[in-house]
C-alpha cells in the first residue's frame, strides 16, 4: 500500500528542520523523513570538530541558539543535541531511521519515495540532506602504495586513530587545516598538499571574523556573481573554533613545523608528485585575504565604525618541491571538500549541473516541478547552507510550495 502524503522532506538536519518550522508556520501538513536520527551528519564529524562560527550564529527559525557561551564554538555533540530539540518541539512528525532509497516521478503527478517502512507518494518533495554528502578523493591517489592507507575527512576520527609514521595532508580548506593542526600537535610529522583558500584572523579590533562578515555582503553573494559555476566548489576562509577560536592559516601550520608543499599531481607507489605552485597558491590565499578585509572595511562603512588597523600578512618562505618520498608515511588524510549525491537516488534526468549542484529556479528543479531543495551551499546566496543563512532559504521555499498547492503565503 502507498502512503500519500502532500509534502515530505528528506532530512532532518538543519535545513530539513528550519523547512518543516516554515512549512508549519503556513499550515502546511507534511513529514520529515531522517535515515538516522535528527542531526547525525554533525555526529558523523571527527572527535575534536567544533562549529567554525561562534555560536549566536546558530539563528535557526525558532531556534536560535540561547546559552551562555554566545561567543563559544559548539561541539558536534552539542550541535545534534541541539537540532534533536528542534525536531522534538516541531509541529509535523519526524521520522527518524526512514532512509529514503529511491525517488523517482509517480505515474500520475508528484513523486514516490522508496523507504524501508514501503512507499510514500507525494505532491511536493524537499531535498534537504545536506550539502556535504560526499567526500572527495582526488584522482591523484589512485596509484598510491596499499600499504599507506588514505582516510578521507569523513572517516577521520583522532590522531590515535591514524596508523603510526608521517602523514600526508591533502587540502586546503578549513577541515584541512583544523585536522593538520590537531595532527602535529600530537606529535605527528605532517606534510601539507596545499590547495587555494582565503585566510584572514580570527579576530580582529576584538571582533570575530564572522561578524565582521555578517556585517558586510559578503554572505549575500549569489552564485551567478561568482567568476565561474566551478567557483561555487571553493574553500571557505581558513579558521577554526578549537580551544576557543584561534587563528589558523598556512602561516600558523608552518610554524607549528607542518611543512607546505603544492598541488598533489600524481602518486606512483611511494612517491608523491607535486605541481611547484606553492607561491601561487600562497599567494591566492593573501588575495582572499584582502577580500576579507574589503569586508571588514565595508562593514565599517556601514556602521559608522572606524576601520581598525588590519595587520598584513608576514612573509612565508616557500619551496618548490616537485617529488615527496613517501617511505616512513603511514597516512594520507583527504580534506578537498565534498560532491553531492542527488543523483545516485533521484531517478530524474538533467537533475544537476555538470558540477552536480540542482539545476533550478529559486530552489525548484527546473526538470521536476514540485522537486525542492534546501540546504544546498550557494543555492540562492553564500549563506543558504549555512545555520545563520537556511531558515531564510527555507521560508522562500516554504512560501513557493504555499503558493504552489495554493495554501495562503505568508
Amino acid at each position: 500500500m502507498v502512503e500519500e502524503i502532500d509534502v515530505v522532506v528528506v532530512g532532518a538536519g538543519q535545513a530539513g528542520l528550519a523547512t518543516s518550522h516554515e512549512l508549519t508556520a503556513r499550515g502546511l501538513d507534511h513529514v520529515v523523513l531522517e535515515a538516522t536520527v535528527p542531526g547525525s551528519s554533525w555526529l558523523g564529524r571527527w572527535d575534536s570538530f567544533t562549529l567554525v562560527g561562534p555560536n549566536h550564529t546558530v539563528r535557526l527559525p525558532g531556534a536560535p541558539y540561547a546559552g551562555d557561551d554566545p561567543g563559544g564554538f559548539m561541539g558536534r555533540a552539542e550541535i545534534a543535541e541541539h537540532l534533536q530539540r528542534y525536531a522534538a518541539r516541531l509541529g509535523a512528525p519526524v521520522r527518524p531511521g526512514t532512509p529514503v532509497h529511491r525517488l523517482t516521478r509517480a505515474n500520475s503527478s508528484g513523486y514516490q519515495l522508496d523507504t524501508d517502512d514501503g512507499p510514500i507518494r507525494s505532491r511536493v518533495a524537499v531535498i534537504a540532506t545536506g550539502a556535504y554528502q560526499q567526500p572527495v578523493r582526488p584522482a591523484a591517489l589512485s596509484g598510491l602504495s596499499p600499504d599507506i592507507t588514505v582516510i578521507d575527512v569523513a572517516t577521520y576520527r583522532n590522531p590515535a586513530t591514524v596508523p603510526d609514521g608521517a602523514v600526508l595532508v591533502v587540502g586546503s580548506g578549513q577541515s584541512a587545516c583544523q585536522i593538520a593542526e590537531e595532527l602535529v600537535l600530537s606529535g605527528r610529522d605532517v606534510v601539507m598538499a596545499c590547495g587555494r583558500a582565503p585566510w584572514f584572523y580570527r579576530r580582529l579590533d576584538g571582533r570575530d571574523v564572522f561578524d565582521w562578515l555578517m556585517a558586510s555582503d559578503f554572505y549575500d553573494q549569489r552564485p551567478d556573481e561568482l567568476a565561474s559555476p566551478a567557483a561555487r566548489h571553493g574553500a571557505n576562509v581558513q579558521a577554526t573554533g578549537a580551544r576557543g577560536g584561534h587563528d589558523l592559516h598556512y602561516r600558523v601550520l608552518a610554524g607549528l613545523g607542518v611543512r607546505l608543499v603544492g598541488h598533489l599531481a600524481a602518486v606512483a607507489g611511494r612517491t608523491a608528485y607535486l605541481l611547484p605552485d606553492l607561491e601561487r597558491t600562497i599567494a591566492a590565499g593573501d588575495a582572499g585575504f584582502r577580500l576579507v578585509s574589503s569586508a571588514v572595511a565595508q562593514a565599517c562603512s556601514r556602521e559608522d565604525r572606524t576601520l581598525p588597523e588590519i595587520p598584513p600578512p608576514t612573509p612565508l618562505t616557500t619551496e618548490a618541491p616537485t617529488g615527496l618520498d613517501l617511505r616512513g608515511f603511514g597516512a594520507v588524510v583527504v580534506a578537498c571538500g565534498f560532491r553531492s549525491r542527488y543523483a545516485e537516488w533521484i531517478d530524474v534526468p538533467g537533475l544537476v549541473d555538470e558540477q552536480g549542484f540542482p539545476v533550478h529556479d529559486d530552489g525548484e528543479s527546473t526538470v521536476a516541478p514540485g522537486l525542492h531543495f534546501v540546504g544546498v551551499h550557494f543555492l540562492r546566496r553564500r549563506r543558504s547552507s549555512l545555520l545563520f543563512g537556511v531558515g531564510e532559504d527555507a521560508a522562500a521555499t516554504s512560501r513557493r510550495i504555499a503558493a504552489s498547492l495554493g495554501s495562503p503565503v505568508s
